[in-house]
């Protein structure tokens, strides 16, 4: 099986739409086909329910609907990329801090989220079927870490979140998801994606819990992030482990590294001070083992691709949102969806320092290395 160099687009029509251009040696192209110059192989797309207020406005970061899922991936198979589709299962962001029901599903006991998740899968695989664009990959939920349609999927935290039926919740929700995909793609694998993809004990306690209770699957994907999730070592003890102790294949769902700390605020019209790059906090920095400049974040795809690839069952790789260049308008989150996922702004960018274009969209070094990585 072909190494997956694959990379999360999920903003890119939205950056195009407010202006966003992309170079490659000075020469404008369409993103996606300078990626795949690069080497990319595959995409992966996040899905959110209804990402609109009920007066009709957009979320933004991407405002990732079903239209703008079956529009990228046409434009990803026409170039002969795979797809790894993400369903969140709610309007907006949903990750280890938040889980939000989606609107039309709130009020729902567990029998009815359930059916909910059934039905819901099973309507979006059949729609993109139909469209001739069935993913390769599904993900049944975005780090569900500590669940997914919260309350009744949350994660139990002993002296924190009193939620005994939390686990055996959390697998008849997924499990529903596994059941919808297997029934509309018999060829389509089934990933459980959680965060922190250097905590073992973590990992071993939470598939632990849910092999003994949900459907079987096919690839356990992890979020690495190094100023969050622990070193590199750390990364390659828990997915070695993983795979050994579950039999599953390894993708890493989500990676980034910084290739600089100056401010970009200017780029998408704030006041200085503004908006700031969540990874270029002092205290985050400390934390790093490789400089977040142009040559550490060579440096760190690199090391990351060769402890995948000697993993058994080591699929590859998914960057994180590569082309989420600094253009006005296209951040994290609007007033709209701030006020669905009850969270303050301000939702800039945030995430522009991580991409693997500059500012300006030029493609950046680590690029090459991608394309030369041999497996």
């Amino acid at each position: 099986m072909e190494f997956i160099k694959g990379m999360d687009v999920s903003t890119l029509i939205e950056e195009e739409s407010l202006g966003a251009k992309y170079y490659d040696n000075g020469v404008k192209d369409d993103a996606l086909k300078i990626l795949k110059r690069y080497g990319c192989n595959s995409v992966r797309l996040r899905l959110w329910n209804d990402p609109y207020s009920k007066d009709g406005k957009p979320y933004g970061a991407g405002t990732n609907d079903i239209g703008k899922t079956i529009a990228l991936s046409k434009r990803a198979k026409e170039l002969g990329m795979s797809i790894l589709l993400d369903i969140h299962y709610s309007d907006f962001w949903a990750d280890p801090g938040k889980q939000t029901v989606p609107k039309a599903w709130q009020g729902y006991d567990t029998a009815q989220l359930e059916e909910a998740v059934y039905d819901y899968t099973l309507k979006t695989m059949n729609i993109l079927k139909k469209e001739g664009i069935c993913p390769q990959m599904v993900q049944v939920g975005n780090e569900v870490t500590n669940g997914l349609l919260w309350p009744t999927g949350r994660k139990p935290w002993e002296g924190v979140i009193d939620n005994p039926a939390g686990y055996d919740n959390i697998a008849r929700y997924i499990s529903a998801g596994i059941r919808a995909v297997r029934e509309s793609s018999g060829n389509t694998q089934v990933m459980i994606h959680l965060d922190n993809g250097g905590f073992n004990e973590m990992y071993a306690d939470w598939f632990d819990n849910y092999v003994r209770r949900g459907e079987d699957f096919d690839i356990i994907g992890l979020s690495y992030y190094p100023f969050w999730h622990g070193k590199l070592e750390d990364l390659s003890f828990n997915m070695n482990d993983m795979a050994k102790r579950y039999g599953k294949k390894i993708c890493i769902a989500e990676v980034s590294m910084g290739f600089s700390v100056e401010d970009y605020h200017t780029y998408e019209g704030k006041k200085p001070g503004e908006v700031k790059g969540m990874a270029t906090k002092q205290e985050l920095l400390e934390k790093l083992e490789y400089p977040m400049t142009k040559e550490g974040q060579c440096d760190f795809i690199l090391d990351v691709m060769r402890e995948v690839a000697k993993v058994k069952g080591g699929m590859g790789f998914y960057y994180w949102e590569p082309a989420w260049i600094p253009v006005p308008g296209c951040g994290w989150a609007n007033e709209d969806a701030l006020e669905y996922i009850k969270e303050k702004g301000p939702g800039g960018n945030e995430w522009a320092n991580q991409a693997l274009f500059d500012y300006d969209g030029n493609a950046l070094p680590a690029l090459k290395i991608i394309r030369d990585f041999k497996a």
